[in-house]
């Protein structure tokens, strides 16, 4: 476990799957990741690679060659190694190495980077690649955040804000059986009163989104910037007999989604695909605010 801080955060990072697995409030006390309950769900931030969701049978086609990928991917399960260090950041890198051809057949460098700035902490993803062909990939984040933050409050209490980028509409979009369709063009995004109906189906999935906001009435919660990030997921396991969701929200960054309903099976043609050609680097990164 690696430890980075400065006046106001203090956070606490794994490196099983370079996974943030606290974040303290130093001023409030107040504790905002996810324990990792697993009777809900064992993880607190897992980072999604080289797929976003569920594949179509779990299976993906490159050329004739079919792979099998569970959901999510496999990079949240591998163990990094420690890459650069300093009080107030941190940085993992994994390199594959052959590791994991049967399942994904492109080799490549993964680095993630912690950064703390005053109330603010940014992720950001590095993946280099050195094969020959088109490497075709998604990375999406998983952060998962207490709700409620403090004792005497109640999910209701909370109020969900999306901003859409300046650029273009947002679109809705609703997964069945673990497979994406899209819901709505054009929506309009009013800010939502947290409701556990509102994970019957899954994950709310929203593209062109450059803020969302989980805050409480007393004025305390996050606010993530995924500027230029194709896609946001937003989830909360939900107890159908009960009525109930668990007491912690998801708000997911994600370059890529899970397959559309009629998806081919050729990861080429994925939705939401990423791609890379030899010696290139993707980069990206989001910013989370504690308040």
């Amino acid at each position: 476990m690696r430890t980075i801080e400065n006046d106001q955060l203090l956070v606490q990072i794994t490196e099983r799957g370079a996974e943030v697995r606290e974040v303290l409030h130093k001023e409030s006390g107040r504790h905002y990741m996810w324990s990792g309950d697993p009777n809900y769900w064992g993880r607190v931030s897992p980072v999604l690679f080289p797929i976003v969701g569920r594949l179509k049978d779990d299976q993906y086609k490159i050329g004739a060659q079919i792979y099998e990928l569970t959901q999510h991917g496999f990079l949240r399960d591998v163990d990094f190694d420690l890459f650069e260090e300093a009080k107030d950041k941190v940085a993992f890198q994994y390199q594959s190495n052959g590791r994991h051809v049967e399942q994904y057949p492109y080799e490549f460098t993964a680095r993630i980077r912690y950064a703390l700035s005053e109330n603010g902490l940014t992720i950001s993803w590095e993946i280099d690649y050195d094969g020959e062909d088109t490497m075709y990939f998604s990375i999406g984040g998983h952060p998962a955040f207490k709700v409620p933050l403090v004792e005497g409050e109640q999910t209701k209490d909370y109020t969900l804000t999306l901003t859409a980028s300046d650029e273009h509409q947002p679109v809705q979009y609703e997964l069945r059986n673990s497979l994406v369709r899209e819901k709505e063009k054009d929506v309009q995004l009013e800010p939502i009163q947290l409701r556990p109906e509102f994970f019957q189906d899954d994950a709310m999935i929203f593209s062109h989104i450059n803020r969302v906001s989980l805050f409480s009435q007393a004025g305390h919660g996050v606010e993530i910037d995924l500027t230029g990030f194709p896609f946001v997921g937003i989830w909360s396991p939900y107890n159908q007999e009960k009525g109930t969701m668990a007491p912690f929200v998801c708000i997911e960054p994600w370059y890529g989604i899970a397959d559309m309903e009629g998806a081919s099976g050729q990861y080429k043609e994925k939705f939401g695909i990423q791609t890379l050609e030899k010696n290139e680097t993707f980069r990206a990164d989001y910013t989370i605010f504690f308040k």
